[in-house]
C-alpha cells in the first residue's frame, strides 16, 4: 500500500488556504464598516477547512505512532496517506464533527484508525498511541499562536488562525478526557486490570454521547469545559480577543 500523500488531503490544504485569502480581502471592508460578509466567509472556511486539516492529522498522529510500535497494517489500510476515505467512517471522522462545529461551535472528535494492538507489545507504546492524536491537536494550536504573534498579518487573518488555534486546543482537552471512547482513557486503559477493561467496554458507545449531552444540555458543565479550554489558549500564547472576534464570525448564524 503506498503512502504518498493523498491528493484529498491536499484539496482540504487548498480549501484552507482559500479561506485565508477571503480573511485577508475582507480586512479592509471589516475595519471600515465594522463587519465584512469576505471576513465572515473566509473566517469560516479557513477555520472548518483547518479544523478538516486537523482531523486527518490527528487520525495520522495514531496511525504513525502505532505503526513505529509494530503495528504494519495501518499502512496496508492507507491511514499513512491522510487520506479522509481510508478513516473507519467518514461521516463520524469528517462530516459530523464540521457540522457539530459549525453548530455549536464544540470540536467533536472524529472516528478513530483501527489499530491492531496485538502487534504493539508494550503497554508505554499502546498509550502513546491514544497521545499522539491530543498531542497533534495541542501542537497545531501552540504553532498557530506562535505564527499570530511573530508573523505580521492582516487583522482577519489573525482572527481567524486565532479561533482556529482555539479549536484546536478545546480539541486537545476534549479528546484527553478519561472517557472510555475517547483518547484520553486509551493513555490510561493498558495500565487498567482486565475488570476494569471490561466494564469500559460496555460503556465505550455510550460514554461520549453523555458527554456531549451534558456540553450541550448543562451549561455549567459547558462553562467549566470552556474556561478551561480558554485557560490553556491563553497559557500557550493566544489571543483571547482575536480569537473571540473569529468565533462570533465562525457562529455567524447566532446574530
Amino acid at each position: 500500500m503506498s503512502t504518498r500523500l493523498s491528493p484529498w488531503f491536499l484539496l482540504l490544504v487548498v480549501v484552507t488556504l482559500v479561506g485565508g485569502v477571503l480573511t485577508v480581502l475582507g480586512t479592509p471592508e471589516a475595519l471600515i464598516s465594522g463587519s465584512s460578509v469576505l471576513l465572515t466567509a473566509g473566517v469560516v472556511i479557513l477555520v472548518l477547512g483547518g479544523w478538516s486539516v486537523s482531523l486527518c492529522l490527528h487520525e495520522f498522529g495514531h496511525a504513525l505512532v502505532a505503526y513505529r510500535g509494530g503495528d504494519w497494517t495501518v499502512r496496508e489500510k492507507g491511514y499513512l496517506t491522510l487520506d479522509i476515505r481510508r478513516y473507519t467512517n467518514v461521516a463520524l471522522t469528517f462530516v459530523l464533527p464540521v457540522l457539530f462545529l459549525l453548530l455549536g461551535g464544540i470540536p467533536l472528535p472524529g472516528g478513530a484508525v483501527w489499530v491492531n494492538h496485538g502487534l504493539i507489545r508494550r503497554n508505554g507504546v499502546r498509550a502513546l498511541v491514544s497521545l499522539a492524536g491530543p498531542v497533534t491537536n495541542l501542537v497545531l494550536g501552540v504553532l498557530l499562536t506562535t505564527a499570530v504573534a511573530l508573523v505580521p498579518m492582516p487583522v482577519g487573518l489573525a482572527v481567524g488562525l486565532s479561533c482556529l488555534a482555539l479549536i484546536q486546543v478545546l480539541a486537545f482537552l476534549l479528546n484527553i478526557l478519561p472517557v472510555p471512547g475517547l483518547d484520553g482513557f486509551g493513555i490510561l486503559e493498558p495500565f487498567l486490570p482486565e475488570s476494569a477493561r471490561r466494564l469500559a467496554d460496555q460503556v465505550r458507545p455510550w460514554a461520549p454521547i453523555a458527554l456531549f449531552v451534558l456540553l450541550i444540555g448543562l451549561p455549567a458543565v459547558a462553562g467549566v469545559f470552556f474556561d478551561a479550554g480558554w485557560w490553556i489558549f491563553e497559557a500557550v500564547g493566544g489571543s483571547t480577543r482575536l480569537a473571540n472576534v473569529g468565533y462570533n464570525e465562525l457562529l455567524f448564524w447566532r446574530h
